[in-house]
């Protein structure tokens, strides 16, 4: 049975078929027989087990991040910030869509969508070269965080606001409509891409 089982998860594994735990069991002929459910009378014996669906997703976060635009300069930037990549690549994903070019009509530019000012303060000359953009925007990101204790909600909420519209109203999500939808926004493509739940605690 060993060889059988052997020789069924073999070609299991090669089809990706498994979507839940398989278990092998023998029917009145003798013959194997694979399921996911149990059935009456008969002995099974578990020979695969496919963890909880947020767990298995997560094994496979790297490979999500990898593959999004910009993944090298993105990491590169949150490795030197000590900053999360998939909370940049929230912020990209949100901000502008990873489009280079991005302009918004209060003069926020580029993939992390930074004012002028913001620009200036983070050392960036152009706000449309993407390394120089990511690199900037993940520095402020890092002053923010640092700003808020690490409270990622309002952390972002102060990247789309500002920081002293969130201190000014005792360090909440300040009730401008924008910011109330950019927060769960980001946060929800944030979880996605860390392979959370949609309510997990951040």
């Amino acid at each position: 049975m060993h060889l059988v089982t052997a020789g069924l998860l073999a070609g299991l594994a090669l089809s990706s078929v498994a979507q839940a735990d398989v278990y092998i069991s023998t029917d009145a002929n003798g013959g194997y027989v694979l399921s996911n459910v149990h059935r009456p009378g008969r002995h099974y014996a578990r020979v695969i087990h496919e963890p909880a669906y947020a767990a298995a997703r997560a094994e496979d976060m790297p490979q999500m991040i990898a593959d999004r635009p910009y993944a090298e300069i993105v990491s590169a930037a949150a490795a030197a910030n000590k900053l999360p990549a998939a909370l940049l690549h929230a912020v990209i994903q949100i901000e502008s869509h990873y489009n280079p070019s991005a302009l918004s009509a209060n003069g926020a530019a580029g993939l992390m969508q930074l004012m002028p000012e913001t620009a200036r303060d983070m050392g960036v000359s152009n706000v449309y070269d993407p390394q120089a953009n990511i690199q900037g925007g993940a520095r402020y990101m890092k002053h923010l965080m640092t700003l808020f204790n690490n409270d990622i909600t309002l952390a972002v909420a102060a990247y789309n606001a500002g920081p002293d519209a969130v201190i000014s109203r005792g360090r909440v999500i300040p009730p401008f409509a924008e910011t109330q939808r950019y927060v769960p926004n980001v946060l929800r493509q944030y979880r996605r891409l860390q392979g959370l739940a949609v309510d997990a605690p951040l």
